[in-house]
């Protein structure tokens, strides 16, 4: 099993979650998140006065699949929230040791 975790621009969250249900990923869990990488924030004006936002509005996106859907569901997510500027933001796929389910007490696979 495998656990991904994309991090992203906020409009772009429906379009992600429509292409992961199109494949049958149906749970996923969203947190507003706030961050930067090589952009290293930004400048705005606010009533005259610019000043700058170091760390930008995100979403991070997590899901665990099993590793034959990795390739879709990584492709999904780059597809769907792909704008070509910069800030769309990262995937990162880590290992899933194990899952329970609390309700049935379902273990691996069978938990997702």
């Amino acid at each position: 099993m495998k656990f991904v975790v994309a991090i992203i621009k906020p409009s772009r969250i429906e379009d992600v979650r429509q292409a992961l249900n199109a494949l049958d990923v149906h749970g996923m869990t969203v947190t507003e998140v706030k961050g930067y990488g090589r952009q290293k924030g930004h400048s705005e004006i606010y009533r005259g006065t610019e000043y700058a936002v170091h760390f930008v509005p995100k979403l991070k996106i997590e899901v665990a699949i099993e590793d034959s859907q990795l390739d879709a569901v990584t492709t999904a997510i780059k597809d769907s929230a792909q704008t070509g500027r910069i800030g769309d933001g990262k995937i990162f796929v880590l290992d899933l040791e194990s899952a329970l389910r609390i309700r049935t007490g379902e273990t691996g696979s069978a938990a997702l």
